[in-house]
């Protein structure tokens, strides 16, 4: 099953959905969508759902696709099978990727009218491979967890960052546990956007597609038995090594929280094909990314540094 049309020329960003089994949850993700401020967007969808009703041919799924059809927002869907894992499954939605970014939205999250936009404005000026929004588990509001709220904002640019298993970096993951971002924005109260370092964000994730496709994408699905986990983080990973990566704050993304549809979790990706990851981040190396090199940029969410006239008196920047 395809039903879509080709990329309009103003579409800045591909949202790509990934989905199996989940009628409900895809709607409310398609209404957060429909709801969004910024317009410049087209949706793809790889369902593979083996048998029907296909979730992303439900009532509830073609009502919202009504919605955003008629408001100008482009929706593609396809039915993907047979399936052979995540990594696969996204790497069929790269391949449909045709924008200069990508959103890869998770069926289970519902995001805030104007997160699209946030995200596109914050890539736009850091300049880095990713931004993204990490998922906010509401139903632990109650559930303050101080111990997992360390949070290392970026107050330079966005730069190339070496991220593994095991290391001190890897552990800002404790971050996106629960709802410890909701009870960051309560208590941090920022009046603006700001970037921080993050080890991987799932669920809400916006990339620079020329910058994740150069890193090889999702191409190390083949590599991967059909169960396997991690394949969002292993990708993360590689991008970061090259181009730097970012979480946005605050988040404005809420997941649904339903049972996981990734059972078997027992082949990790970033650790099992932590050798070619290596490899990867050697080769990044050798052609400067984690070094030097790096355009000269504001930090993100930082205010503009003013100038002097000869004067002495100050003049906006």
């Amino acid at each position: 099953m395809t039903n879509g049309q080709d990329t309009p020329a103003s579409a800045v960003v591909d949202v790509l959905v990934p989905t199996w089994r989940r009628p409900a949850a895809l709607a409310v993700t398609l209404a957060g969508l429909a709801a969004q401020s910024y317009r410049a967007f087209r949706i793809v969808i790889s369902d593979q759902t083996e048998t029907p009703p296909l979730p992303s041919e439900s009532p509830e799924v073609e009502a919202v696709v009504r919605v955003l059809k008629a408001t100008g927002r482009p929706v593609e869907r396809h039915r993907h099978l047979p399936r052979r894992g995540m990594a696969e499954q996204r790497a069929f939605l790269l391949e449909h990727a045709a924008a200069r970014y990508a959103l890869f939205l998770d069926d289970d999250v519902l995001i805030e009218p104007d997160l699209l936009e946030r995200l596109v404005r914050a890539i736009s000026c850091a300049g880095c491979g990713f931004v993204g929004a990490a998922v906010v588990g509401l139903s632990y509001r109650d559930d303050v967890r101080p111990a997992e709220q360390a949070i290392e904002f970026w107050e330079t640019p966005v730069v190339p960052e070496v991220v593994r298993p095991g290391t001190a970096p890897w552990d800002r993951h404790r971050l996106h546990n629960a709802a410890n971002l909701q009870h960051l924005r309560d208590r941090l109260a920022l009046s603006g956007d700001r970037l921080y370092r993050v080890a991987w964000v799932g669920g809400c994730v916006l990339y620079d597609v020329a910058k994740l496709r150069s890193v090889g994408g999702f191409g190390f699905w083949r590599d991967l038995p059909a169960d396997h986990a991690g394949e969002d983080v292993l990708a993360q990973l590689r991008v970061m090594a090259r181009y730097g990566g970012a979480g946005l704050f605050p988040s404005g993304a809420y997941h649904l929280e339903l049972p996981t549809t990734i059972d078997d979790r027992r082949v990790d990706a970033p650790h099992v094909l932590a050798a070619t990851a290596k490899r990867a981040e050697v080769r990044a190396r050798g052609r400067g990314g984690l070094a030097g090199g790096t355009p000269r940029r504001r930090a993100f969410g930082t205010p503009r540094p003013r100038r002097r006239r000869r004067s002495g008196h100050p003049r906006p920047g």
